[in-house]
């Protein structure tokens, strides 16, 4: 009710429904410009990295595509359409089926442990070993060595009779082995050094799920009786399952693409026991100037990864 100038009393009308205009007091066209102003404002943002991965990864791929359908050879001789003659050549040669299963064995022998050794570290750390911090750093340092330093390190290690490996094992009465030399040996020595120099990552990676994990599942387990195992497998392993996934497929695409520290401790060798197909790759293209030829293995190769992710990502997906 309101009261007039007459000092009748009437009933008071309806509110007027507030509107963007009387909020804001401005048109209300206003926000609409606004939004697109910060539109505006973000694709400037996002244009410098846009121009950079379309010169540096966008366009390379494309022409390595077409290169691949021609016979471009490194001197700059030639760069007819020759179709899918490359793609043929590629899946009957049996360098490029023996350089792939070198480089599917290492992925296994680097895959397993650099998961298993990464949680064990992290589980140790986690559990409250004294002088942390030093723990942390020795599990973490080597992963900032470059390639050429590993090399080093490793040459030094695995030097012939006065590398300090065979050292070691001479002192022990055992005879000296091939680390680089035998063909039976060599994959299995640069699988060890990769897992020495790539598994702080990984473990970076489980402690900090480990450290997200809540400390009150643990402070009910340990009340309902529980054990320090019983509490591994029924809390710990069971919360670290997203993580293992996520951490597998990441070092199976890391190992898959193996290249330097082969290239630099053995050149594939002894006798091509360690050749890796991106070496192969790199032969081919840089070596036998085949630019054509290589880049059609390394995009069957492509192919092959592109595959086994979605096979490996598809039904993590569905899952969660």
């Amino acid at each position: 009710m309101t009261v007039s100038n007459t000092g009748v009393t009437a009933p008071a009308g309806p509110a007027l429904p507030e509107t963007p205009a009387r909020r804001s007091g401005t048109d209300a066209g206003t926000p609409r410009k606004s939004m697109r102003e910060r539109d505006r404002s973000g694709y400037l943002f996002v244009a410098p990295f846009a121009v950079a991965t379309g010169l540096f990864l966008v366009v390379p791929t494309l022409y390595g595509l077409w290169m691949s359908f021609t016979n471009q050879s490194l001197t700059g001789a030639g760069s007819e359409f020759i179709g899918f003659a490359n793609y043929v050549e590629a899946f009957g040669d049996p360098q490029v089926w023996q350089t792939l299963w070198h480089t599917v064995w290492f992925t296994i022998l680097s895959t397993v442990p650099l998961v298993l050794v990464a949680l064990v570290m992290a589980l140790l750390v986690h559990t409250g070993l004294p002088g942390q911090w030093v723990w942390r750093m020795s599990f973490f340092a080597p992963y900032l060595l470059t390639s050429a330093v590993v090399w080093h390190l490793s040459n030094w290690m695995f030097q012939p009779d006065i590398g300090l490996l065979d050292t070691w094992i001479t002192g022990l009465g055992l005879d000296p082995l091939g680390w680089l030399t035998d063909e039976n040996v060599a994959m299995f020595s640069i699988a060890g050094v990769t897992v020495w120099w790539t598994v702080g990552f990984n473990f970076l990676l489980y402690l900090a799920a480990l450290q997200g994990i809540p400390a009150q599942q643990y402070e009910a387990a340990t009340i309902d009786g529980a054990g320090g195992w019983r509490r591994l497998f029924s809390i710990t392993l069971p919360q670290l399952r997203t993580i293992t996934g996520v951490i597998v497929v990441l070092q199976l695409l890391a190992s898959l693409k193996v290249f330097d520290q082969i290239y630099m401790l053995t050149a594939g060798g002894p006798n091509g026991s360690t050749r890796p197909i991106l070496e192969y790759i790199y032969d081919t293209g840089f070596t036998n100037y085949r630019l054509g030829y290589a880049s059609a293995i390394s995009y069957v190769f492509f192919a092959l990864i592109l595959v086994f992710t979605l096979v490996r990502l598809l039904p993590a997906r569905k899952e969660a």
